[in-house]
């Protein structure tokens, strides 16, 4: 019986590594940022100004903002999970062409925002620049987009404000819920830091959700916005891009005509027709 003894020492040793492995290095997992020197100098198609935001606690937050002629608003665009704003700057075309201006941060590690990340920062930090564009706009010509790690950052600052709308672009119902298919041999209700209960945030939100999602997604397949919507099929829309996966939405025309639709008749006061 010792050899058996020590093999489940062993294994329950090893696991327990694993989980504290998992615990303090898991932004590894989720985080994959393009870091950019403090001298480094965008380039855009566009004219644009660049923002530096002092945090209390020390860190900076990098940010870039693109203003149009008699600009209808400005869409507040929570980025994914990887690289810079120095890649991520061209989705502006597709929000400046519709007559809004476009507004979009680096979360702090990434591009040359600078400082410690946590849950609670991110949607602090979120917050912090939300308050500032209430300075330029009223919040009935303010967009929040949220982009895949940025949807759950997006609704959570849509929740504590009044935004025109809310558009979610390949969401997760929340952080546990999608990876529990990767670790679902894991403690992740217990050593999981990062939580971005979209779902929740959902709830208690006042404006209108409009989810846009690939059927062919598999990184965080179709099925979370399904769960979303059914959270509260009033107020949440589900467009589905027939064929689309998770990082080739702007490859499809009926992504660019439902930004048109959305941006155009909801300014209007209309209600946009959709099919899911």
């Amino acid at each position: 019986m010792d050899w058996l003894m020590t093999t489940l020492l062993v294994i329950g040793g090893a696991y327990i590594l694993l989980c504290a492995f998992f615990y303090f290095f898991q932004h590894l997992f989720f985080f994959r940022p393009e870091i950019l020197p403090s001298g480094f100098s965008y380039k855009y198609p566009f004219d644009f100004e660049e923002h530096t935001f002092e945090m209390e606690d020390g860190g900076s937050v990098n940010s870039i903002y693109f203003k149009v002629p008699n600009s209808r608003g400005v869409v507040y665009y929570l980025k994914g999970n990887s690289k810079s704003i120095k890649g991520w700057g061209k989705f502006a075309k597709d929000f400046l062409g519709n007559g809004f201006d476009f507004f979009m941060l680096d979360y702090r590690g990434f591009g040359k925002s600078r400082g410690k990340r946590t849950e609670r920062i991110l949607f602090n930090d979120a917050q912090h620049l939300y308050k500032w564009l209430m300075e330029h706009y009223s919040e009935d010509q303010i967009i929040v987009y949220g982009r895949s790690l940025g949807s759950g950052i997006g609704a959570r600052v849509a929740s504590w404000n009044r935004p025109n709308m809310l558009i979610l672009d390949s969401p997760y119902f929340n952080f546990i819920h999608n990876m529990s298919r990767y670790g679902f041999y894991l403690p992740l209700r217990w050593i999981l830091r990062y939580r971005l209960r979209t779902d929740q945030f959902i709830k208690s939100m006042k404006c209108p959700v409009h989810i846009i999602h690939g059927t062919k997604d598999w990184l965080i397949p179709i099925s979370n916005s399904k769960k979303l919507q059914a959270l509260d099929p009033e107020k949440v829309a589900l467009y589905e891009i027939e064929g689309a996966g998770h990082n080739n939405l702007p490859d499809y025309g009926e992504y660019h005509q439902l930004l048109y639709d959305l941006m155009d008749k909801a300014f209007k006061g209309e209600k946009v027709i959709h099919n899911n």
